[in-house]
């Protein structure tokens, strides 16, 4: 199989773990690209119509897009229980998603944009989203986050990191101290420092 990645990306971040924690790294060879809404690699075209990364291209069958699907797919390739948890874990992949699809924005909004045409109400709306679903992920999920490790988890320590990592006067830990406490632990994991973003 071929995954289409970019080290930064919290998406193919998700995939990289699930890869380590399920013991398919090997089977996988890594194809860097760079691409962005405006400039789309050719090659990652050519496997996703949508040209956005992570891509699974394997030998037998369509290729794989959008990290659920491609992270669904691994699990069940490794009888691995990622997803054993059921709708609770999907809901908290939805959530991890959503704040990685919000720092995502406004990355691109920082990067993308011509100079003096940045939209500060719409950084800021995006902003109030992770500050949202770190509220409910501090106030809800804790006990889902500290069980046994499924996608939910990875979801979510993946995208926590990348608002890190890209937007570091975020400010989500404030009022939030039960989940910021939960990330430095589970960002202990080997799976999360092999694959830290550059």
């Amino acid at each position: 199989m071929r995954l289409f990645f970019a080290s930064a990306s919290p998406f193919v971040r998700k995939v990289m773990i699930v890869l380590e924690e399920t013991g398919q790294m090997d089977d996988v060879k890594l194809e860097k690209v760079q691409t962005t809404p405006l400039s789309p690699d050719l090659g990652l075209s050519s496997a996703n119509p949508m040209a956005k990364i992570p891509a699974l291209e394997r030998p037998n069958g369509a290729t794989l897009y959008d990290s659920r699907v491609i992270c669904e797919f691994l699990n069940a390739r490794a009888d691995a229980t990622l997803y054993a948890r059921g709708w609770e874990s999907k809901i908290l992949e939805a959530t991890g998603d959503g704040i990685a699809d919000a720092a995502v924005l406004m990355s691109y909004e920082k990067r993308l944009r011509p100079e003096g045409l940045v939209w500060d109400d719409w950084l800021k709306s995006q902003l109030a989203k992770i500050h949202g679903a770190c509220s409910a992920l501090n106030t809800r999920w804790m006990s889902h986050l500290q069980g046994p490790l499924d996608i939910g988890q990875i979801a979510v320590a993946c995208a926590l990191d990348y608002v890190d990592f890209r937007h570091p006067d975020a400010n989500w830990r404030q009022g939030n101290d039960d989940l910021a406490n939960w990330l430095a632990e589970f960002a202990q994991r080997e799976s999360m420092i092999s694959s830290s973003p550059s």
